[in-house]
């Protein structure tokens, strides 16, 4: 029987499911600390016990997307803001090459951010 966050990425068609799923497990190798829970009904990312990140898919764009918590601390130049206060959104293009690089910065700028609030 699969569990609710393995349903919410098996849910979607490719690529979305496959973008996904490349996120769920590159966010996950990054730390030992980084956990993955069922949180707000979606999947979300904890670092030692404080939320950092989350995976959703763009409403209006069907793009899937890295979320971050305290993403008005970060400078990236593709973060966006929308009508957030506090998080700012990574988007990712499924139907091209994923930029890990950038994927990975942002991931570790978002652990050293919650490490400085330890």
């Amino acid at each position: 029987m699969l569990n609710s966050l393995d349903t919410c990425f098996l849910q979607h068609n490719e690529p979305v499911k496959s973008c996904l799923l490349f996120l769920r497990s590159r966010i996950l190798k990054h730390d030992a600390g980084i956990k993955e829970a069922w949180h707000y009904n979606m999947p979300f990312y904890f670092y030692k016990g404080k939320r950092f990140c989350y995976l959703w898919v763009h409403k209006k764009s069907a793009q899937p997307y890295i979320g971050f918590v305290d993403g008005n601390k970060m400078k990236h130049p593709d973060l966006l803001q929308e009508k957030r206060s506090r998080m700012k959104i990574f988007l990712i293009d499924p139907e091209k090459d994923i930029p890990v690089k950038a994927v990975d910065a942002l991931i570790e700028e978002a652990v050293l951010n919650v490490k400085s609030k330890m």
